[in-house]
């Protein structure tokens, strides 16, 4: 496994390991990149952000050999490189992990990690040296909770599949490594195992890449953020010295706020009506959404918010209380009689709970809307392609064309197919469960855009954010969870971050003494 303090024997965080100088590549008539400088320091964390497009995932080509650069150059050490290859960039000790990982189905965790470097005893593989390394590699970097050597690839989660492509890219010697959204996949604990791992290879003088959009990633693990815009390298900071509006800035170009559309409106009738429900994770939960009105819904994680989703739309069990839509009291058996109804929900992991990935945009489109397609049970296909063309261009949701597989969209317009597979159906209740996560900056205004939209069409909409100010910054009130129950209440002139988390955590703050 990786000797990194060799390679950063005299180094310092100020000590260029890897430069990009002048780096320009297109791909027919698309400039990818446009003349970007990047120094990459050893013993540093550096974050590279950006929106979809860019130019990031790119860039990480470029310094793998995967792309070669129509002009400029690297530098390692000093030195002028030139990589004609991943290989001889692996050779020269640069590691480029890619969110899809490439695992042989029918080997071991221990082979797929060690692959093209397996102990022998004459010909014969040496199972007993190989399974123990991997046991000590596992242990050093935090992960023997989470792998066993023996498990085949086919076998793995997709979250194991991330840790073997990190483990096997640490075999070696490393001098740069990138991660292109590494924790895409992984749990809160293998997240924090991921970060000890990054930060023992950063004082061991390795310098490190890390690709997110996610904000509090960045202020958790890097030391220094450069951002790429359109191409373009836009500048870089020190974390300790920035924050999410200059970031966000320096990305789309414009401030945090912006990007909140809220045109003025006067809410309508109560649409949607929730009195005093109770399931096996909701306690005596009461709450009204008016047509034209979108209520935030916060609270820590595990507070019951996409619970209380599920109910509302009939996929659990609902042991007392009552949902009215539009006054008329509502009786659910599933999801169907939801549907039926008009409630609609847009859930928080949209690959597994909402998207059919290996089918088209069209396809996912017009899916909750067959029945309005068909004429004695055949689907009219021109008015299915009439109907996803229209929402794509509403939405501007990025494809080729309407029959592109949806698994290969980026994930803000993922979402968006979500969102106009709703705009089709035309609901009177949209339920929006943490409708951004997982998309960059320029996507999440986007997606503001049309829940502003809806609003303004007289939709209900109920909004859960884990995110702070997207819950403050569409919300024209703000109900709080916390523990499976609602602690309070407040309007958008009263709501402040602290007032929110304050609510969050009311039962804790119960026990202090303290008052929300």
């Amino acid at each position: 496994m990786t000797n990194p303090g060799s390679a950063a024997a005299g180094t310092s965080p100020t000590t260029s390991r890897l430069r990009a100088e002048q780096i320009s590549k297109s791909f027919g008539p698309v400039h990818a990149l446009t003349e970007v400088s990047l120094d990459v320091r050893a013993g540093e964390v550096l974050a590279l952000m950006g929106e979809n497009g860019a130019g990031k995932s790119t860039l990480l080509r470029v310094l793998s050999g995967d792309h070669q650069p129509d002009a400029g150059h690297l530098l390692l050490d000093g030195t002028p490189v030139t990589f004609h290859s991943p290989r001889e960039a692996h050779r020269a000790g640069l590691r480029v992990i890619q969110q899809e990982p490439e695992i042989i189905p029918h080997v071991s965790v221990a082979e797929n990690i060690y692959l093209g470097a397996l102990p022998r005893r004459g010909r014969l593989l040496d199972k007993r040296t190989l399974i123990a390394q991997v046991r000590r590699d596992l242990e050093r970097y935090g992960f023997q909770d989470v792998l066993d050597p023996g498990t085949l690839g086919s076998e793995l989660s997709a979250a194991q599949r991330q840790l073997v492509e990190i483990l096997r890219a640490l075999a070696g010697e490393v001098r740069v490594i990138a991660f292109d959204e590494p924790t895409s996949s992984l749990s809160d604990h293998e997240v924090d195992a991921l970060f000890g791992l990054i930060r023992r290879l950063r004082d061991d003088g390795v310098a490190i890449v890390y690709v997110s959009h996610r904000m509090p990633e960045i202020f958790t693990i890097a030391d220094r953020v450069a951002v790429l815009r359109d191409g373009r390298y836009v500048g870089d900071r020190l974390v300790s010295q920035t924050d999410n509006a200059e970031l966000v800035r320096m990305m789309v170009g414009r401030n945090l706020a912006d990007m909140f559309v809220r045109d003025p409106r006067e809410p309508g009738e109560v649409m949607l009506s929730v009195r005093g429900l109770v399931t096996d994770d909701v306690r005596d939960v009461s709450l009204q959404v008016r047509a034209g009105e979108v209520v935030g819904l916060g609270g820590l994680v595990g507070a019951g918010r996409s619970e209380l989703a599920l109910a509302i739309i009939g996929a659990v069990p609902i042991h007392q209380g009552g949902i009215e839509v539009a006054g008329e009291p509502l009786r659910l058996r599933g999801p169907a009689d939801a549907l039926r109804a008009g409630i609609g929900l847009a859930p928080e992991e949209r690959k597994a709970q909402a998207l059919l990935l290996r089918r088209s945009v069209r396809d996912n489109i017009t899916l909750a809307v067959l029945s309005r397609l068909a004429r004695l049970r055949v689907v009219r296909r021109r008015a299915e392609r009439d109907l996803a063309r229209r929402h794509v261009d509403q939405l501007a949701i990025r494809a080729s064309s309407i029959e592109q597989e949806v698994a290969t969209l980026s994930g803000g317009n993922q979402q968006k197919v979500v969102l106009a597979r709703w705009l089709a159906r035309r609901p009177r209740v949209l339920i929006l469960d943490e409708p951004t996560r997982g998309v960059d900056v320029g996507a999440k205004a986007e997606i503001y855009s049309i829940i502003n939209d809806l609003a303004g069409q007289g939709m209900a909409l109920l909004v859960i954010s884990s995110e702070m100010p997207e819950l403050l910054g569409l919300s024209d009130r703000i109900v709080v969870m916390q523990g499976g129950r609602v602690t309070g209440e407040v309007t958008r002139a009263e709501a402040t971050e602290e007032r929110v988390l304050a609510l969050a955590m009311a039962e804790d703050l119960s026990t202090t003494g303290a008052q929300p």
